[in-house]
């Protein structure tokens, strides 16, 4: 399977003969980056937001997803956890949708926008996951050491960060290199997208850094 990242929290997941899905498509005015122009099956919205909500900004999807529950599109199996729930302040906080898309046994888990580290029974919800897209730069989301807690609670084979500043984001939030810093890691040098499969999966557990790309 391909992985392709267009910035902010915006990701398009791609296996031949399967749905593609598209997360949190973004509105470029509110996040930066180009205007989206995707076209995609599935489009999966963690939460309502102009930065993670834009779903006009994809063609030709068939289910937009928004909220928990569990869904077989297209030969993909998707597993949607309700999550910012917990603590005290939850009246606060985003109601936030936590999502595992399952590609014939290689999982890609989406966090959206989840501001503390998963709880026990959020992480058992997920099941094993494969491949970990998880916000790292603070704002509204996990910070970069809640986002390592995170990674080390979860044990991905792959991590790929998003939700961070980069030279197109509009968005106030903390440089990628702080949560490379939590990870024990220098520079990475990022790569245009992320392809997949079961054998090529690491065992000890590896942040894979992507290029944005133009939409």
């Amino acid at each position: 399977m391909e992985i392709t990242w267009y910035g902010h929290s915006c990701f398009r997941l791609t296996e031949r003969n399967y749905a593609t899905v598209v997360t949190d498509p973004f509105d470029s005015k509110t996040a930066g980056y180009n205007p989206l122009k995707l076209k995609a099956d599935i489009v999966a919205i963690s939460h309502d937001a102009p930065g993670h909500a834009h779903a006009d900004g994809v063609k030709g999807a068939q289910h937009v997803l928004s909220g928990a529950g569990e869904f077989e599109i297209g030969g993909v199996f998707i597993t949607a956890v309700q999550s910012n729930e917990h603590g005290k302040k939850s009246k606060e906080k985003i109601r936030n949708t936590l999502y595992v898309f399952d590609y014939e046994g290689i999982t890609v888990a989406h966090l959206g926008d989840i501001q503390e580290t998963p709880t026990q029974s959020e992480v058992e919800a997920l099941g094993t996951v494969n491949i970990l897209l998880v916000p790292v730069g603070g704002g509204a989301s996990l910070n970069a050491a809640k986002a390592a807690e995170t990674v080390s609670v979860i044990e991905p084979n792959i991590v790929v960060p998003m939700h961070y500043a980069s030279d197109a984001s509009k968005i106030k939030l903390d440089p990628l290199s702080k949560f490379l810093k939590e990870m024990g890691l220098g520079k990475v040098e990022p790569q245009p997208s992320l392809k997949a499969t079961r054998s090529s999966l690491p065992q000890e557990t590896k942040v894979v850094v992507l290029d944005y790309q133009q939409g």
